[in-house]
């Protein structure tokens, strides 16, 4: 095993990657969304397998890193929701509160932060956007394909960047 500072980076979604958001999505569905509620359920999202298999599969060669669309303001739930579900140990970035900017463009410029010091190995992310302008900066994606699609949370992560 090398030092923790030279092993490469395996970065992590979390919502509909490691955490199941359906019981939570009718937040979405209405108008106004009530995004308050949507975050406040986050806590309660069961894991996703197969997110949970390969990013403990990932641990045994890299750095867990978690990349959120969720605001800064969950960070205390989404680091208890990581501890309950026995995850390994990572920094978790996340978006400022205030941040409305497409999830691909905060995840995508908080990547190529990561990358000036760090080999990233794989990014593992639903958000079909997101893994597209990852592969197109050179970037190694796996698209997490293991939850339905949410029409609510891709519309909501690109016109309204809330996650």
């Amino acid at each position: 095993m090398t030092d923790r500072s030279e092993r490469p980076l395996a970065v992590f979604d979390l919502d509909n990657t490691l955490a199941d958001t359906a019981h939570r999505q009718r937040f979405l569905e209405r108008a106004p969304r009530d995004w308050d509620a949507f975050f406040a359920a986050a806590p309660h999202d069961p894991p996703l397998a197969e997110g949970v298999a390969l990013v403990r599969e990932s641990a045994r060669e890299c750095e867990i890193v978690y990349l959120t669309g969720r605001p800064e303001r969950c960070r205390r739930d989404t680091l208890d929701w990581l501890a309950a579900q026995g995850l390994p140990e990572g920094e978790v970035h996340m978006r400022g509160n205030a941040d409305r900017r497409p999830a691909r463009h905060t995840k995508l410029a908080i990547l190529r932060r990561l990358a000036r010091t760090r080999k990233i190995r794989v990014l593992v992310d639903d958000d079909e956007l997101v893994c597209l302008d990852a592969r197109k900066a050179g970037f190694t994606v796996v698209q997490a394909r293991w939850t339905a699609p949410s029409g609510e949370l891709k519309d909501a992560q690109e016109r309204e960047g809330r996650t």
